[in-house]
């Protein structure tokens, strides 16, 4: 598995930094072989240089970049902005066996102007929710000393996500986890990670260190989520 990467080339980022001033089809339709070649390709590169990286602490995640990398089309069935496509380029590394979403894994973002980096559980299904709000009911205090390790606050800084205004239904009221139970979702994002790398081979440390330093509470996350799914090593 190749590690290396140079860094994305000046045209690719041209090209984003040019998409969010022509998003329509007419304009991204004859430049796609600038698209394939300046922008996918690279980001290909990108998540197998992550990968040969992952193997050291997060194997169960290495993903192959054709099923990790996010299509550049939007959909906008149910937004306000219609225009068709994504001005970044994105990547999930999700747990073997798993769907993207639908279990803790890791994601980065890359465009002209930022990259983010994040970590943790997103989108769990309702079961998946009560899972994580049971275990962390007994849990608490591990994921909070998680949370406040020296290696993760200056990174990527506290939990994201947009919690409850009241305890959950079915959940004890007053509980020490109160505060952590009324999230929806539980990870870490940030975009503070400096912008110029993006052209440099820094990219590659400035992510995977990220990643490393949010490794505890993937696996935090992981823990409580116990159903068999047939395709994951990790149950077989």
């Amino acid at each position: 598995m190749a590690s290396a990467f140079a860094g994305f080339p000046k045209e690719g980022l041209a090209f984003l930094k040019s998409l969010e001033k022509n998003n329509n089809r007419e304009w991204f339709q004859s430049r796609k072989k600038t698209f394939e070649t300046a922008v996918k390709a690279p980001m290909e590169e990108l998540v197998e240089a992550i990968n040969a990286r992952l193997v050291k602490f997060a194997p169960m995640h290495v993903t192959e970049p054709k099923k990790s990398i996010y299509r550049i089309y939007r959909d906008t069935r149910f937004s306000k902005d219609k225009t068709p496509y994504k001005t970044h380029i994105a990547a999930n590394f999700f747990r073997a066996g798993f769907e993207k979403h639908s279990f803790p894994g890791y994601y980065c973002s890359v465009s002209p102007k930022q990259i983010e980096a994040a970590a943790g559980c997103y989108m769990p299904d309702p079961d998946q929710t009560r899972q994580i709000r049971e275990y962390l009911l007994e849990h608490h205090e591990e994921f909070r000393a998680i949370l406040a390790r020296r290696s993760l606050q200056p990174l990527m800084g506290g939990l994201s996500g947009d919690p409850l205004s009241r305890t959950p239904k079915g959940m004890p009221v007053g509980h020490p986890a109160d505060d952590l139970i009324r999230y929806k979702g539980w990870f870490l994002y940030d975009t503070r990670l400096d912008p110029s790398v993006v052209a440099t081979p820094k990219i590659v440390d400035e992510i995977v260190k990220r990643f490393e330093a949010m490794a505890p509470l993937v696996e935090f996350l992981s823990k409580p989520l116990s159903v068999k799914r047939p395709r994951d090593p990790l149950f077989a």
